[in-house]
C-alpha cells in the first residue's frame, strides 16, 4: 500500500478535493476518520445538502463548508454522491450537473443503492466512477464495504478509495455482477440481524428477564458467536452441534426454529434484497 502522502499529494492545499452531496449518516461515518486523522483538512472538504437547516447545523458540527448548491462538490478530485437513490434523477436536473470542471479526471464515489456504473458513467460523462456499498456498522468502524470500479478508474485511485474507505472496516473490492448479493448480505443484513436480536431478547423478556438485560444479552451472544466463528474459522453447524445435547434445551430451541422455517425466511430475505438492489439500478 502506498503511503498517505503517495495516495493524496494534495494533502498541503487549501482548495477543496473532497465534494459530498448528501451529507447524513453513512457520508459523515467517511467523513469523521478522514478529519481526525488529518487524511483531509477542514477547509479541503465542501458539502451540499437538501435544506438550511442541516447545512447550519453540519456546518457547525464539522466545521466545513456546507451549503445548498452543488457546483463546488462537483468541483473536486473526489466526489461522494451520497443521496437517496430515488433523488439522483432529480439531481441530474440540476443546472450546476452541467457546469465546465477544471480537475482533470475527477472521481465519483457513488453509495446509491442499486445504480449500476453503466447508469452513473452515463450520469457523469467527465467523472471515472465507483460504486461503494457500505454497512451501517461502519458507523462504528466495524464495517463491511464492497467496492466495484468502472472501466476509466486508474490504479491510483483504486488505492485512494480503498484508502478512504478502510478507516471504517473491512474492504472488499467485487465484480459488479456480485456487488447486489454483498449489499443484500453485508447492508441489508444488519437489519435482519436486528430483528434476530430482538427476537431473542423479546424470548428472554417471556421466559422471565427484565426487558434491558435480555437485549444486553441477545446483543452479546450474537456478537460473541460471530466472533467465534470468525476467530475460529468454524462451519455454523459446527457451533449449533458443539452447544446441542441429546435431549437438551438447545436442540428442542432449534427444532422450533427449523419448524417455525427460520433458516429458510433468512435465505429469502437475502435473495429479495438482491432482487431489489437489481430492480433499483
Amino acid at each position: 500500500m502506498p503511503s498517505t502522502a503517495e495516495l493524496f499529494p494534495y494533502l498541503s492545499g487549501s482548495s477543496p478535493q473532497l465534494g459530498i452531496i448528501g451529507l447524513g449518516q453513512m457520508a459523515q461515518a467517511l467523513l469523521r476518520p478522514l478529519l481526525e486523522q488529518d487524511l483531509l483538512k477542514r477547509e479541503q472538504v465542501v458539502a451540499c445538502v437538501a435544506n438550511h437547516a442541516s447545512a447550519l447545523n453540519l456546518q457547525q458540527k464539522y466545521q466545513i463548508e456546507v451549503g445548498l448548491d452543488p457546483a463546488p462538490c462537483l468541483n473536486t478530485p473526489f466526489l461522494l454522491l451520497a443521496i437517496k437513490p430515488q433523488q439522483l434523477e432529480l439531481f441530474l436536473q440540476h443546472p450546476a450537473h452541467s457546469i465546465e470542471l477544471s480537475t482533470p479526471q475527477p472521481l465519483l464515489i457513488s453509495v446509491l443503492a442499486g445504480v449500476k456504473l453503466e447508469r452513473l458513467q452515463r450520469a457523469f460523462p467527465n467523472h471515472s466512477v465507483v460504486r461503494a456499498v457500505p454497512n451501517t456498522p461502519a458507523l462504528v468502524q466495524e464495517g463491511l464495504i464492497g467496492l466495484s470500479y468502472g472501466a476509466e478508474v486508474s490504479d491510483i485511485q483504486r488505492s485512494q478509495v480503498s484508502a478512504l474507505f478502510k478507516p471504517l472496516g473491512q474492504v472488499f473490492e467485487l465484480p459488479e455482477s456480485q456487488l447486489d448479493a454483498f449489499l443484500a448480505l453485508a447492508a441489508s443484513g444488519p437489519a435482519f440481524a436486528a430483528l434476530v436480536v430482538e427476537g431473542l431478547a423479546d424470548g428472554g423478556v417471556a421466559a422471565g428477564l427484565p426487558r434491558q438485560l435480555a437485549l444486553d444479552l441477545a446483543a452479546k451472544m450474537l456478537k460473541g458467536s460471530a466472533v467465534l466463528i470468525e476467530k475460529q474459522g468454524l462451519h455454523p453447524a459446527q457451533l449449533k452441534d458443539m452447544v446441542s445435547s441429546p435431549g437438551g434445551t438447545t436442540i428442542a430451541g432449534l427444532r422450533e426454529l427449523e419448524r417455525c422455517g427460520l433458516r429458510s425466511a433468512l435465505m429469502e430475505a437475502v435473495v429479495k434484497a438482491a432482487e431489489r438492489s437489481r430492480q433499483l439500478g
